[in-house]
């Protein structure tokens, strides 16, 4: 090996290190900063505010999706080994393509693994994506399920049917949101979820795409039919962008913005994923692929009652 590949090699991992030590410092400077905002409180008798109801009693947050990957998260000589040091759910072929705005403020960032979507092919090409908080912390993953949505779409005789699971940060409960097969010719398209409380209580929600619509335009309605949020897309936009509203109160609780936020995120590769699954539904039909699940998407359909 000669002196000048060892030099270079030695400096790239220099660099890595150094850029792993920085996230390090920053994620050490974080916690410090949140122990010192917490120490005075605990002293002192604080009237706590609670997060005031918006005027418009919705609760709103905007999907901004970037056209380029020059940008503030990414862009660097050793952003990518940062963030992958924040977090063990940042992957090497994560991309972040959109932000969470809420309140005027950056909340939240989505990523996809660019690599299982762009480069890989049939059953191999998966769409999953991420979502983080400003600081690159774990938030949601969302799959798309592809046993699942090919027997699907099996019964539905060709007409797209897409299965995504859904796991959110420190909940019991995953949640699957999917396409419904109950869909004339140039009707609107469906999905419907449901969350399950602590009480082991479900309830039921549909997203309706509107008839009239130009940007992909959403309704969100619990199982009585009352409408309780919207996704919105704006026409005259780049990148791409998606407000959604969720009701104020009790609908407005974590779980059912995470599933909205991710929704949102989803509206780009919507198109995709419904040619994907025809593609594979005639490929599966005439006998030209090896039907073979990855683990990772294996591990979600595990009998849990299985004997071990």
């Amino acid at each position: 090996m000669s002196a000048a590949t060892s030099a270079a090699r030695s400096e790239a991992d220099t660099g890595a290190d150094l850029a792993a030590d920085e996230a390090a410092r920053e994620a050490r400077a974080e916690e410090l900063d949140k122990r010192k905002a917490a120490a005075p409180a605990a002293k002192k008798s604080v009237t706590v505010r609670k997060k005031a109801v918006p005027a418009t009693g919705w609760h709103e947050f905007l999907i901004d999706v970037w056209i380029t990957n020059f940008n503030f998260t990414e862009f660097g000589i050793y952003k990518r080994t940062r963030n992958r040091a924040k977090s063990r759910q940042f992957t090497v072929d994560m991309d972040v393509y959109a932000e969470v705005i809420e309140n005027g403020e950056r909340t939240g960032l989505i990523a996809y693994r660019e690599d299982l979507w762009k480069k890989a092919e049939g059953l191999d090409r998966r769409l999953v994506f991420k979502l983080f908080s400003e600081n690159l912390n774990w938030r949601a993953t969302m799959d798309l399920m592809l046993g699942r949505s090919i027997a699907q779409t099996i019964g539905a005789r060709g007409l797209p049917v897409m299965t995504y699971s859904i796991n959110t940060d420190e909940d019991n409960y995953m949640v699957y949101l999917e396409r419904s097969a109950n869909k004339w010719p140039f009707m609107p398209e469906y999905f419907s979820f449901f969350l399950i409380d602590d009480k082991n209580k479900p309830e039921f929600f549909t997203l309706r795409r509107d008839i009239i619509n130009l940007a992909g335009d959403y309704t969100l309605r619990d199982q009585t039919g009352q409408k309780v949020g919207y996704i919105d897309g704006k026409v005259f936009s780049i990148g791409g962008k998606w407000r959604g509203r969720v009701k104020a109160g009790h609908h407005a609780d974590k779980r059912l913005l995470t599933v909205m936020k991710l929704f949102g995120g989803l509206m780009i590769f919507n198109k995709d994923c419904r040619r994907h699954m025809k593609d594979l539904y005639r490929q599966v039909r005439k006998g030209k692929v090896e039907v073979k699940l990855e683990r990772q998407e294996g591990e979600l359909y595990i009998n849990p009652r299985r004997v071990r």
